[in-house]
């Protein structure tokens, strides 16, 4: 249950979780964009995910510090601020047509998403009852799938569809690298201003919304005597429970599974002969399957404990990527796609069983779960790296590279099913 102050704040807060979806989607079939109008590997291409989710890592601990000192609310404001700034660098960014400029304004996005993140998901835990802590939050991370969506449908009908450097002849050949160096320049000037457009719509928005929240009274979580402790008490004390510390484990290996099904999705319906924006629809349907699984799942905690829920869903998922691996064609295809299914119930319910009992270090014990989507920065590099490598045996270098997903799948079963036999997780 809410507290009655809270409604509208609850309103207000959990519609950052579409802001902060959308810029996670609009920001992954870059990757594939990038790889095409710069013709670069994938492995550098990919790095746009190392600076996205590197912004996390770097940020997450400062944002907790700050908003442990000062307040919910100016933490919000200041993360609004910064993913503002870092939208509005791809201006500047697709002028001087640099890769690692762009690579920039990401990174500098990601800080304002870190301190989003870091306040937003203890703040909902906060506003009700403790009992209903994890169903709240997973109530309102069903708003992410829906930021993600439009995100996803922006970058297939305004960005993908929209690159001329993607256009192929009748044999499926690239246009663009046949040109003459001085046409392609022309082609790439094109590109790289429609990837930019977006960004700085959605950077106007997000000033837009900062002065929503710097108008409106949000109400003021109050603050215990153990608050005052110095910060290094407080982080040794988490990293004393083991609960706490498999949760971040677990959650670096979530995000990272996450990121590399949904960065690569476009590589693996390419190498099957769709287009990226056709490949992009696989994409929203894999995040339409996502946000109808979070509205059950959502439904199912009320009945069952997430723990339990966690360790099936992490099988289901362990399942889908063996046939991403071994089953080639479309079949391999609509696996990667009912992945989605069961990653929805992750992020959250890892999220609520760390934080549980944690009571004011939560405040910085969820800048530890925050730091830990740092696994989308590391595994899509190290997946990009597989699939340039090329095949293994029989297996085609797309589908081979899906192991680390299968990985990760296979850490979060054995997390869930500790948790939930209450045995003690052991290094």
């Amino acid at each position: 249950m809410l507290k009655n102050t809270a409604k509208l704040p609850f309103i207000l807060i959990t519609a950052l979780f579409a802001l902060w979806g959308f810029a996670n989607d609009i920001t992954n079939p870059m990757v594939s964009a990038f790889k095409t109008v710069l013709q670069m590997s994938n492995f550098r291409a990919s790095l746009v995910q190392l600076a996205f989710y590197g912004g996390y890592f770097t940020m997450a601990i400062p944002a907790a510090l700050f908003i442990r000192k000062y307040s919910y609310k100016t933490g919000i404001m200041i993360g609004l601020g910064l993913y503002a700034l870092g939208a509005l660098l791809f201006y500047p960014a697709a002028k001087y047509q640099a890769f690692e400029f762009f690579l920039m304004a990401l990174y500098i996005l990601t800080f304002g998403l870190a301190f989003l993140e870091t306040t937003a998901n203890p703040y909902i835990l906060a506003m009700g009852d403790e009992k209903s802590a994890t169903q709240r939050l997973n109530f309102a991370q069903s708003f992410n799938p829906i930021g993600s969506l439009t995100g996803m449908f922006i970058a297939q009908k305004y960005i993908l569809e929209k690159l001329n450097s993607d256009d192929t002849d009748a044999a499926g050949n690239s246009l663009f690298t046949s040109l003459a160096e001085t046409e392609q320049a022309v082609v790439r000037t094109h590109d790289l201003e429609i990837i930019r457009n977006p960004y700085l719509y959605l950077g106007i928005f997000v000033l837009l919304y900062f002065v929503i929240i710097a108008l409106y009274k949000m109400p003021k979580i109050t603050k215990t005597e153990k608050s005052l402790e110095p910060a290094k008490f407080v982080f040794a004390r988490l990293l004393k429970n083991k609960n706490y510390v498999w949760s971040v484990i677990a959650q670096a290996f979530y995000v990272g599974a996450q990121i590399m099904c949904w960065t690569f999705i476009i590589q693996y319906a390419e190498r099957l002969g769709l287009s990226k924006a056709d490949a992009q629809s696989y994409n929203i349907v894999a995040m339409v399957t996502f946000l109808f699984s979070r509205i059950i799942c959502t439904f199912l905690l009320r009945y069952i404990e997430g723990s339990k829920l966690l360790f099936f869903f992490a099988c289901g998922a362990v399942l889908s990527t063996t046939g991403v691996i071994f089953i080639d064609g479309m079949t391999g295809l609509y696996f990667l796609v009912a992945t989605s299914f069961f990653m929805s119930l992750m992020f959250p319910t890892i999220y609520g069983i760390g934080l549980e009992g944690l009571g004011e270090d939560a405040k910085l014990g969820s800048a530890g779960l925050v730091m830990a989507i740092v696994g989308g920065a590391l595994m899509p590099p190290l997946q990009g790296a597989l699939i340039d490598m090329g095949g293994v045996g029989s297996l085609s270098g797309e589908n081979f590279s899906f192991v680390l997903p299968f990985i990760c799948f296979v850490v979060i079963a054995y997390y869930a099913f500790t948790v939930n036999t209450k045995k003690e997780i052991t290094a």
